[in-house]
């Protein structure tokens, strides 16, 4: 009896011991931090600032900032915004910092901040900057500097990407600088793009980013998503659209259409046979003298004219029987009849492209 008293007392022992031991172990720490204190931009030492076009990677501005102050050493975040007014409704995020007080932005940092925060090209503008410093890879616990004020002229930043058919069911065959047909750019999401029209009897085609150029390239190995190659990759290709292999499809009207956020395709049959199209067409406004545009023989319902230039104002397709054809969307969209006159912002030359069969037009910039 006096045993098992005495191998039970050594066992509730060890057990004390070990969790005092474990207890001591325990190191773990509460990180705290007090309000923290901002951190304060400092003050320019010009205040106009004309953008560069040419070159557009030196450097535009250096901003130098003291840190904040979190009450705790701790590696902090700054995020670098511009705004087009002083209480940053809608601030743009041109870069992001860890651990400095100190960043130089370039020309074409600077000119796309500008552009994205809504300022126009070629005018002065007054463009606001700030410091937000933040903690953690959630960015707790945000704290705004100061502001600094100076006056931005931009260039203009042409965002879009724009696309080329490419196929022996295409107007231009598989001739990669053929006056090849542009995709219609969606005006509401410019991730979208479509071409309907007809195509060649047993064909398929490509997607080109740029004329004279095999890559990139896009196309599918099935009949719902689509990848392509890069400038400096250019394997594996993929197959031809829409189906990939095999048979092409039977001659007709249809809408190809590609969504470059989601990589999904569609191609379906378009029913042109009440469609007819105008004798001629002319882009008339306060952008050109008059241009006759050209139908293509492959395809009457497509219209296009080359290297176009084109000043700031505005356009729009007249018809040989006097319809006006215009829209309120700069770059692409949809026309209808007695719409808006078609917005030209900026000088450059164009490629000019209109659909007559959905209204769709593009006007493409060629130097910018």
């Amino acid at each position: 009896m006096m045993k098992n008293i005495k191998r039970f007392s050594a066992i509730t022992i060890i057990g004390i011991l070990l969790l005092v031991f474990n207890s001591c172990d325990d190191t773990s720490e509460i990180f705290t931090i007090s309000a923290p204190t901002a951190p304060v931009l400092a003050e320019l030492n010009f205040t106009d600032l004309e953008l560069d076009a040419v070159n557009t990677g030196n450097p535009a501005i250096t901003l130098n900032w003291n840190e904040a102050d979190y009450g705790q050493q701790a590696s902090i975040n700054y995020a670098i915004q511009f705004a087009s007014d002083n209480d940053f409704t809608a601030p743009i995020t041109a870069a992001t910092i860890t651990g400095n007080s100190s960043i130089t932005l370039s020309v074409n940092e600077v000119n796309a901040a500008a552009g994205n925060a809504g300022l126009n090209p070629f005018e002065w503008k007054a463009l606001y900057a700030r410091i937000v410093a933040s903690l953690g890879s959630q960015n707790s616990e945000i704290s705004a500097s100061n502001v600094v004020q100076f006056n931005v002229y931009p260039y203009f930043n042409y965002v879009f990407n724009d696309y080329y058919m490419v196929g022996d069911a295409t107007a231009p065959g598989w001739n990669n600088n053929n006056n090849n047909p542009a995709l219609f750019r969606d005006a509401n999401d410019s991730n979208i793009y479509s071409y309907t029209g007809f195509y060649a009897d047993n064909g398929h085609f490509k997607i080109l980013e740029t004329k004279g150029l095999w890559h990139p390239q896009y196309g599918t190995d099935d009949g719902a998503v689509f990848w392509g190659t890069t400038p400096t990759n250019s394997s594996p290709e993929p197959e031809r659209f829409p189906y990939g292999g095999g048979d092409g499809i039977p001659a007709g009207y249809y809408t190809f259409k590609m969504n470059f956020a989601s990589k999904a395709f569609t191609f379906e049959a378009f029913d042109a046979s009440a469609a007819t199209s105008p004798a001629s067409l002319t882009l008339k406004g306060t952008s050109t003298t008059d241009l006759a545009l050209t139908a293509l023989a492959f395809d009457g319902h497509i219209w296009y004219a080359n290297n176009v230039r084109l000043t700031p104002g505005n356009v729009y397709f007249v018809t040989d029987s006097g319809a006006n054809w215009g829209s309120s969307t700069s770059f692409s969209g949809v026309a209808s009849d007695s719409g808006d006159s078609i917005p030209v912002i900026v000088e450059d030359d164009y490629d000019v492209w209109f659909n007559d069969l959905t209204g769709q037009y593009i006007l493409i910039p060629l130097n910018l």
